[in-house]
């Protein structure tokens, strides 16, 4: 078995997006190509109750490639990012042990923060330092920053290499809005650490209209392939809490007013189709700010036509598997 050490150097896809953006097959294929092991990174996909629902992967494409993660907790419990966190560690530990490539995916962007920033209690960053941070790193490049931040907050600079772009922007966004060094709030007693390996990016974007689109027609087709009787369920389970977090999977509530009385199938859907809308919108947001991707691909995955695996995407990867191990 490779020992920790090694197991700290070797690299890490993430493949980020909305929901509806093609996330799963895209993962498939790397998962095929890359001999990898795809490790979710969704808040609700680690629910066994809803696998419609939330559209997680069906048998047919667990088949393709070996998953993690995905419907492993029960709908009473509590799914916390700190929990995922710890299952995530382990999940990878086990897969690169394996001599498998870890494919993170997921639309959870605070999962993924967690993971790769550590736990820590660190206070929410203002909306103009995280701006000006990320300013700062267009203008002056990579380098300049870590040199600046190692003159700044040593301790954390140590940590980072000169090209990793966005943990050097988290870095020097966390001092300039505390005052306290990155390493420093990681190194509290309750904190988790952060994951050593290096990481490539990739951010699906689809375009705006396209993206609703498939929301919708989405919607409609997990209605006719059993979102309603998973929602039935959940509705007849008493030990569900009300405020435990799969409830808040997006349609659920609306299915269970329908199943209630309360409002038409058809308002259902349109409320849920909305509400998912939304959803993705606020998730393209984050990832732009947040995600640094390596990558972007903003094509629509779902046509066949419009893009092309074996040139535009795999080289990207390749060269960065070779660079890094």
């Amino acid at each position: 078995m490779p020992s920790v050490t090694d197991l700290n150097a070797a690299p890490i896809l993430v493949l980020a997006g909305p929901t509806a953006s093609g996330k799963s097959a895209l993962g498939i294929a790397l998962a095929r190509q890359f001999n990898g092991t795809v490790i979710n990174a969704d808040s609700m996909q680690v629910y066994r109750d809803l696998r419609v629902l939330t559209a997680r992967p069906d048998d047919a494409e667990l088949a393709q490639a070996p998953h993690r993660l995905y419907g492993v907790l029960d709908g009473a419990e509590h799914g916390t990012a700190a929990r995922w966190v710890g299952m995530a560690r382990g999940a990878i530990t086990e897969t690169l042990a394996e001599g498998r490539l870890p494919i993170l995916l997921g639309g959870t962007g605070m999962y993924l923060r967690g993971l790769f920033d550590g736990m820590a209690d660190i206070p929410a960053i203002p909306d103009e330092i995280r701006a000006a941070a990320r300013a700062r790193l267009e203008a002056d490049g990579p380098a300049a920053l870590h040199a600046a931040l190692t003159a700044a907050d040593p301790d954390t600079a140590a940590r980072l290499k000169a090209g990793d772009s966005q943990r050097l922007v988290r870095a020097v966004e966390v001092l300039e809005a505390t005052g306290r060094g990155l390493a420093a709030w990681q190194a509290d007693e309750t904190a988790t650490p952060p994951l050593a390996n290096p990481v490539f990016r990739i951010l699906l974007r689809p375009p705006r209209e396209t993206l609703y689109a498939r929301i919708d027609r989405r919607f409609e087709g997990m209605l006719d392939s059993g979102a309603l009787a998973e929602a039935e369920a959940v509705r007849a389970r008493t030990d569900i809490p009300a405020d435990a977090p799969m409830r808040k999977a997006h349609g659920l509530p609306e299915l269970i007013q329908y199943l209630d009385g309360q409002i038409s199938r058809d308002e259902a859907i349109r409320i849920g189709q909305l509400n998912t809308r939304h959803y993705a919108k606020r998730q393209t947001t984050w990832f732009r700010h947040q995600l640094a991707p390596d990558l972007v691909v903003e094509k629509d995955l779902s046509q066949q036509e419009n893009f092309n695996l074996e040139a535009e995407i795999f080289p990207f990867i390749m060269r960065y598997l070779l660079t890094v191990r």
